[in-house]
């Protein structure tokens, strides 16, 4: 627009009666504080640039067809013409939805059923309490532990056959390497030692832990040395004195620790534990080559028919009667006899203890073959010394 005057216009009102000048240039004049800092902010905007206009199709809310798909790749709000939940507002978004300046993005709650329409609250105090701010990210994925505590499930998830197969080979491994001798079964108890160390970390939740599981396995081959060295007369003092001098060490490690006063207790007590049955584990070694021979023959026994589409009631029964089965037909190999079937009754119910263990808390995978594989041999190993002694 021209500066100029209107002088055909206006010409005739001069209230001071001066003469007109020609037109000059006019300095600019200063604007309002507040037009100031108007200008300011949309110069710095996107805004204040040129873009194309974007057709009013593509911003309209898209209507609500049900959940997205679990697994479909979402971006940020989800694709023009994704699926909404049920609980999505029924009418579009508008700027007087939106809620104020300092007001939490989460204030505004469901939709009230109560409302024509089942609309949103008009204003933020009438929203139920309880509601987390939203989010533009859609549902997030969840573990099969969370998934099964929300639904009121139990939290036992036996090892399976699989598992079991395992635990039966390596038991049937123990019986035989007893049979030939303590050098012999050397052999496959250290390998039941690192699958228990390793076992009880992760059934804890501990993954990776090699400084504890490292810790646990040296105790129990320790154990394993002081036995040999010691002979069998005297393995209680071999396996207290190892297990007293581990909980000591792991205690002044722990103490040394720089994590926080709950991870150096929960760690502490992971790596005891874990050196404990580690340690234990070698009353195999300590017990009698016949006791060793009937109790891990009848743990295999009793594992595979726990591992059986059964009830739980009845599988127990049956494992323990398999159990007792096999302490009779194996002690009739040996020179327990019939009284082996004590010892496999006991070996088998020490078993089905570790096999329950290893079964809670919505273990994984990896639990199931390791401590799924090694707990039931290692608990059944103090029924194996202390039933070999009392009847042989």
């Amino acid at each position: 627009m021209s500066n100029q005057p209107y002088e055909g216009r206006h010409e005739a009102y001069d209230p001071y009666q001066q003469p007109q000048q020609q037109p000059q240039q006019q300095e600019p004049q200063p604007q309002p504080e507040w037009q100031q800092h108007t200008q300011q902010w949309e110069g710095r905007t996107w805004e204040a640039q040129a873009h194309t206009p974007v057709p009013a199709a593509d911003t309209a809310y898209p209507a609500a067809q049900g959940y997205q798909a679990y697994d479909e790749p979402q971006g940020y709000g989800g694709a023009v013409g994704a699926a909404l939940p049920p609980e999505a507002p029924a009418r579009p978004w508008a700027p007087e939805h939106a809620p104020a300046a300092g007001e939490a993005p989460g204030a505004v709650g469901p939709a009230d059923p109560s409302r024509p329409g089942g609309t949103l609250p008009e204003s933020p105090g009438e929203a139920g309490a309880g509601y987390g701010p939203a989010t533009v990210v859609g549902q997030s994925r969840i573990s099969d532990a969370q998934r099964a505590r929300a639904e009121g499930r139990s939290p036992i998830i036996e090892p399976g056959m699989q598992p079991a197969a395992l635990t039966a080979l390596l038991a049937l491994l123990l019986s035989g390497a007893a049979a030939i001798g303590e050098y012999a079964l050397v052999v496959p108890l250290v390998l039941l030692q690192a699958v228990t160390a390793a076992g009880w970390f992760r059934l804890n939740g501990m993954w990776p832990a090699r400084q504890g599981i490292a810790l646990a396995f040296l105790g129990a081959v320790t154990a394993d040395v002081a036995l040999l060295a010691a002979g069998r007369e005297n393995a209680p003092a071999a396996i207290l004195g190892t297990l007293g001098v581990w909980v000591l060490l792991t205690l002044v490690l722990q103490l040394r620790s720089h994590a926080d006063p709950d991870t150096r207790m929960y760690g502490l007590m992971a790596t005891v534990v874990s050196a404990a049955l580690s340690i234990i584990a070698a009353g195999h070694l300590a017990a009698e080559p016949d006791a060793v021979t009937v109790g891990a023959a009848a743990v295999a026994v009793a594992i595979l028919a726990r591992a059986l589409p059964l009830p739980t009631a009845a599988s127990v029964v049956v494992a323990l009667l398999a159990a007792t089965g096999a302490g009779i037909a194996v002690g009739g190999m040996t020179d327990l006899g019939t009284q082996g079937a004590f010892l496999g009754l006991g070996a088998g119910a020490c078993a089905l203890i570790g096999h329950r263990v290893a079964s809670y808390d919505y273990p994984s995978r990896f639990v199931h073959f390791t401590a799924g594989v090694a707990l039931p041999l290692a608990a059944a190993a103090p029924a194996v010394y202390l039933l070999g002694r009392a009847l042989g």
